[in-house]
């Protein structure tokens, strides 16, 4: 049975709070940062402008940047040939960049809602085309994982038994400890640097916020983690859009690194949202959206787990080694997966083939 947006909890750590409304940046101020190339993609979206392709290339002939846009006017643009109607457009749209704001992430609330943008007409995790995550298997033995168990067992002996109304903060002892553990397994597979940045604030073209924790490749983001209390539902809504946004920055610093226009910006990236004892993954690509809601992964974290050789030690040791087996599995696969376009499609594809 999937979950619904109907049984999902309020809660006030997630509430959109008027401190986070005061931070978030403008329009304005993401358009300033704006190359040429990124400021006529921006307005090639912006149907309402009714721009075509002869009122964009006045602005690719003049070389016009985001700090030079914002400081336009109708006499300039007309100067440049062109025509009344779109240049009174501009000069208006201008105008309300200064006063549109950026969404933060915990201002989404409605799954429904973000579902639509992606042509999913539900309101349920499981409506979700469900993807088979690539695993790493780990031997009983290894020594993260064992370093992991202790330190899950240290947490359970100073906080005790996570409980269904266990606080937020309690259960990110727990994620992070899992985080850091498969991290530091995914460095020593593939020699390559990996680091995990907790409360990173991302900035999309839509959206903006602190995320709980970000997974970077050097500066690519490649995985984005939402830690929640117990609003599953939610935390996709959220963990949808972070994603998002972290693959339009990644896309960013791409394009500003290189000179190259490339014909297929086609990208992915992994997102996690858990509880501690729930998890489930989610995989963001620049066509669509994944996930694994029908087949969550879970950890009970009990007192009970503390006693040597019990069967909540056994389950909790099988169950943490399971979720991580995931993690590495797919940080693996994102760091090993060449960088061209057609190479993430491919490797994405490859999901759904084998997929049973």
């Amino acid at each position: 049975m999937s979950i619904s947006e109907t049984n999902t909890p309020a809660s006030t750590s997630t509430s959109f709070t008027a401190a986070e409304e005061k931070n978030v940046p403008t329009l304005a101020e993401m358009v300033r940062n704006y190359k040429t190339k990124e400021l006529i993609e921006f307005l090639r979206k912006e149907e309402d402008l009714g721009l075509d392709e002869d009122d964009l290339e006045i602005i690719r002939k003049q070389k016009i940047m985001g700090r030079d846009f914002l400081k336009i006017t109708e006499e300039k643009l007309g100067n440049w040939g062109m025509l009344g109607g779109p240049a009174t457009r501009i000069v208006d749209f201008i105008k309300e960049l200064s006063k549109r704001k950026l969404k933060a992430f915990s201002s989404y609330k409605s799954l429904k809602e973000v579902l639509k943008k992606y042509d999913i007409d539900g309101n349920g995790i499981g409506t979700i085309r469900q993807f088979s995550p690539k695993t790493y298997t780990l031997k009983d033995e290894d020594d993260e994982l064992q370093q992991c168990i202790r330190e899950i067992k240290r947490r359970l002996g100073n906080m005790g038994t996570v409980l269904a109304d266990s606080n937020e903060a309690m259960r990110c002892e727990y994620i992070s400890t899992i985080l850091h553990a498969s991290l530091y397994i995914v460095k020593g597979i593939t020699n390559k640097e990996l680091t995990l940045a907790p409360q990173l604030e991302i900035v999309g073209e839509e959206s903006t916020s602190r995320v709980d924790y970000a997974i970077k490749a050097l500066e690519e983001l490649i995985c984005i983690t939402e830690g929640k209390l117990h609003q599953v539902v939610m935390g996709f809504a959220q963990n949808l859009i972070q994603c998002e946004s972290a693959l339009q920055t990644n896309k960013r610093k791409r394009k500003r690194k290189s000179n190259e226009e490339f014909m297929d910006d086609y990208d992915y990236i992994y997102g996690i949202v858990t509880t501690a004892t729930d998890w489930y993954f989610i995989l963001y690509t620049s066509d669509g959206i994944s996930c694994t809601s029908k087949n969550p992964l879970n950890i009970r974290f009990t007192e009970s787990v503390l006693r040597e050789g019990s069967e909540e030690e056994k389950d909790v040791c099988k169950n943490v080694k399971r979720v991580m087996e995931v993690i590495v599995g797919l940080l693996k696969d994102r760091m090993d997966v060449e960088r061209e376009p057609a190479a993430k499609k491919q490797r994405v594809q490859e999901f759904f083939e084998n997929q049973e």
